[in-house]
């Protein structure tokens, strides 16, 4: 029988996707025991005002075209097709439902391990699936019901404090930030005019 396939699932609105996403992707591929990251580009986060956010297949192209030379690393529009609003154990069991045969796991920064406690179901969550911890820089404490969790992993991944927010600003200012885009989300960026 072939091994479980254990996937990362790596959500954000990517709004755009920006190399301090790619590096965690990345690192989370090369050096923990997943094998693949799945990028989840959420659609509109009700937690958001809606008027910035480019359009779910515009950052579905920029997260395509900014992993396309990464094996490890895949573009996904799975919650395109989900009622809205969405919660992640909602996609959670809808992806395990869709690929029994793999194992699907949660990364997510230090920042949202602090609130883990408010989401929606994280008990069901966390008894039916990992999750890998990347560091940030940021206020607060974790529970300490989740320090010594054996189902959070924490790696030591870069600490990327580049922000879309920032980003998005930049570009509607004129500044040159071309070092904080891969290439082709950049050049995609710039011939659609996004953000101006």
């Amino acid at each position: 029988m072939a091994e479980t396939k254990k996937i990362g699932l790596y959500f954000g609105t990517f709004n755009p996707i920006h190399i301090g996403h790619l590096a965690i992707a990345n690192h989370m591929a090369e050096f923990s025991d997943l094998d693949e990251i799945w990028l989840v580009v959420t659609p509109h986060n009700p937690f958001k005002k809606k008027s910035s956010l480019l359009d779910n297949h515009h950052r579905y192209e920029m997260v395509f075209r900014a992993t396309e030379s990464y094996p490890k690393l895949k573009p996904s529009d799975v919650e395109f097709k989900l009622p809205q609003p969405n919660y992640t154990v909602l996609t959670l069991a809808h992806l395990q439902e869709l690929y029994p045969d793999y194992q699907f796991n949660l990364i997510m920064g230090e920042d949202n391990l602090k609130g883990f406690h408010k989401w929606k179901n994280y008990e069901v969550i966390l008894e039916n699936h990992h999750i890998y911890v990347y560091p940030r820089i940021a206020e607060g404490v974790v529970e300490n019901q989740f320090k010594d969790h054996p189902k959070i992993h924490r790696v030591d991944a870069p600490i990327m404090e580049i922000s879309s927010t920032f980003i998005r600003k930049s570009i509607a200012e004129g500044k040159n930030i071309q070092p904080l885009l891969p290439k082709e989300v950049w050049q995609y960026v710039d011939e659609m005019n996004f953000y101006r």
